[in-house]
């Protein structure tokens, strides 16, 4: 159970964050001058449901990671987190139509096989 909690954890993750970039672009560029326009920028992305489903995903995150750590200890666990990283470019790729440079895949290439040696040990 423990590694599907990891893996929840990740899901969860994931997901807020692209459903946060996702409604981010809708809304455009953070206003740069002027109390009035930061607070009504604020007030529309806060009761947009779907950022909302993505604090949601924060919060779900947050339980599924707390579960993880009752099973593994956090230097053990802890780095699974960096799957998310994975999910992230992956997805943003395919979903939100960003680059996947050869550098990205390089690292994650590092990434993965980080998690490897760790998993081995």
């Amino acid at each position: 159970m423990g590694y599907l909690y990891i893996f929840l954890t990740v899901v969860f993750t994931v997901y807020g964050q692209l459903i946060l970039k996702w409604r981010l672009e809708i809304f455009g560029d953070f206003p740069e001058k002027g109390v009035g326009q930061i607070f009504e920028y604020f007030i529309k992305v806060l009761i947009d449901p779907y950022v909302l489903s993505s604090f949601l995903a924060a919060f779900l995150a947050s339980l599924t990671w707390i579960a993880a750590l009752t099973k593994f200890e956090i230097s053990f666990a802890y780095p699974f987190m960096s799957l998310s990283f994975i999910g992230v470019l992956v997805f943003s790729v395919l979903f939100l139509g960003e680059t996947a440079t050869i550098n990205k895949l390089v690292g994650l290439s590092l990434i993965v096989a980080g998690i490897i040696v760790l998993y081995k040990s």
